[in-house]
């Protein structure tokens, strides 16, 4: 019977997803569940693993069934799951506790400790990157802080794809590029006990799981699971992916030089290296096999943002986005001179920058509209992506560069992109590629392709490649530049907004940047005006 039919699960942070693919990328059976993030104290978002498991379950007997395929012919499964963050079990591999998700800041005070004390320099030169406030390491510090009998329990240490596998398989492992994001080594790409030291986590240096590579098999399909699932008993599974990875390997990038930006809830943009690459404004971590690293520069600055000005502007239409983003699409044929618009910084849930940042809009008159102030938007965040390309260009060549998510598979919006960044820009036709990539792991698992190279190139993958047009680059490189003065005039203000914002004097804000310095950002404004 023919085996070439691949399942790839996609477990996101609002949506889980599975779905079936042909042997060339064609989908043939999607299934989709919501998962509740549960935040029942500031600043905690968490997942239940048992919600997660069972939404896992009603998607894959979705996929399977809509797709027509019989189990049999399933010949592997691939996993991939929002990274970050930190899933732990006790000692008898049961849960210990609710999954903390990326999107928690509960170890935001502690990450400043570290920052103040120089703890988060010390690690770059081991791990290639500083902790964040939401790494695994950083969230074990504060669980061993402040919840010390759940931090003395722990048996294993892992991420939420590998609780997947766990359910799917019964066995306990994650892979590379996601035990990079905490704790391995940038050059050795294996687990690093001087992080651990430096950090004061290392009591969790043997929960740490067995590092596996992505295309390896990670055990098969229990009885358990395939009467849960549907799926046949045996059929075996890929270790996996990290998210962002899945995301962009499902894209049809996979060599050293090939960036690729996810418009997202997060602004993700990252770019394959042949060799390890230390620097600001980017982590340096694992690519999907030894040898290949993925350095990724990412903020929490994106198309979100439209989807709350899309809520607040029609709070009653189910597709507020899409009718916004068409109205701003009938205006973009016009020259962006001839109706300018309002500049915006995308920074509402999070900026690049370590400053505390927020959302503004600069230049707003009386005769704009509510499409006016969503095109802002677009455009702002287009704009936080080229701030970090730009910085990941500096890594060395680019290669190729494709775009997914944001509105970007609309013709209009992808040549706003290529005009923005000044660079062609690739829009893929796939759809659910972080599943394909995470499926496209099992089919090299399963010896259907030798390498995850061979997988992508085997695929059907329309694309359209976008060429900046001349004109429009050059107006849209002076309002860029406007934004970056921008940016920087208002960084001295954005502490100052809201907490304690009466009892801050005039002089306490000048102290911080001197009048000299505003009136050259203002001067610096009007000389790039375009």
């Amino acid at each position: 019977m023919r085996q070439d039919f691949t399942i790839g699960i996609d477990c996101g942070s609002t949506t889980t997803k599975a779905v079936v693919f042909s042997g060339t990328g064609e989908i043939l059976g999607l299934g989709r569940r919501r998962v509740p993030q549960h935040m029942d104290e500031p600043k905690h978002v968490e997942r239940d693993m048992h919600e997660a498991w069972q939404a896992v379950v009603e998607a894959v007997r979705d996929a399977v069934e809509t797709s027509g395929v019989d189990p049999r012919t399933i010949a592997g499964v691939g996993v991939t799951a929002h990274g970050d963050g930190l899933f732990v079990l006790d000692r008898s591999s049961k849960p210990l506790g609710r999954g903390i998700m990326s999107l928690d800041s509960r170890a935001t005070e502690l990450h400043e400790e570290w920052k103040q004390a120089g703890r988060l320099e010390k690690i770059v030169p081991i791990a290639g990157q500083r902790p964040y406030p939401y790494s695994a390491n950083t969230l074990l510090a504060w669980m061993k802080r402040h919840e010390p009998e759940r931090y003395g329990a722990i048996g294993t240490v892992f991420f939420a794809k590998d609780w997947i596998r766990l359910c799917l398989t019964g066995e306990i492992a994650t892979d590379l590029t996601e035990a990079s994001t905490s704790f391995t080594d940038l050059y050795m790409q294996d687990y690093n006990t001087s992080i651990l030291d430096i950090l004061d986590i290392r009591e969790i240096r043997n929960a740490l799981p067995q590092i596996r590579l992505s295309c390896d098999r990670g055990g098969a399909i229990t009885r358990e699971a395939a009467v849960a699932t549907g799926l046949l008993e045996g059929t075996p599974v890929s270790v996996g992916l990290h998210d962002v990875t899945a995301a962009a390997v499902g894209l049809g990038y996979t060599q050293p030089g090939d960036l690729s930006i996810t418009a997202g809830t997060f602004s993700i943009n990252e770019i394959f290296r042949s060799r390890p690459v230390i620097g600001d404004g980017w982590s340096c971590r694992a690519g999907y096999r030894r040898g290949l690293w993925n350095c990724m520069a990412i903020s929490p600055a994106s198309s979100s943002n439209l989807e709350w000005l899309a809520r607040l502007l029609l709070p009653e239409e189910k597709e507020a986005a899409q009718i916004l983003m068409r109205e701003v699409e009938a205006r973009l044929d016009r020259s962006r001179a001839e109706r300018p618009v309002p500049l915006y910084h995308p920074f509402l849930f999070g900026s690049p920058y370590e400053a505390p940042a927020s959302a503004s809009l600069f230049g707003v008159q009386s005769w704009h509209d509510r499409a006016d102030l969503f095109q802002a938007m677009i455009e702002g965040t287009i704009f936080n992506h080229r701030e970090h390309v730009e910085t990941l260009r500096l890594t060395g060549a680019v290669r190729r560069l494709g775009v997914s998510g944001g509105g970007s598979g609309q013709p209009s919006i992808a040549q706003m992109f290529a005009d923005i960044l000044n660079m062609p820009v690739e829009i893929s036709g796939v759809r659910e590629a972080g599943a394909l990539g995470a499926a496209l792991t099992a089919s090299v698992a399963v010896g259907l392709h030798d390498s995850l190279e061979d997988a992508v190139a085997a695929q059907d993958i329309p694309m359209t490649v976008y060429q900046p047009e001349p004109v429009r680059t050059r107006v849209y490189e002076g309002i860029y530049q406007r934004y970056v003065a921008l940016t920087q005039a208002m960084k001295p203000f954005w502490s100052g907004l809201y907490e304690g914002a009466a009892e801050r004097s005039a002089q306490e804000t000048t102290d911080q940047m001197p009048v000299s310095n505003f009136l050259v950002a203002a001067e610096k404004t009007q000389e790039i005006r375009p």
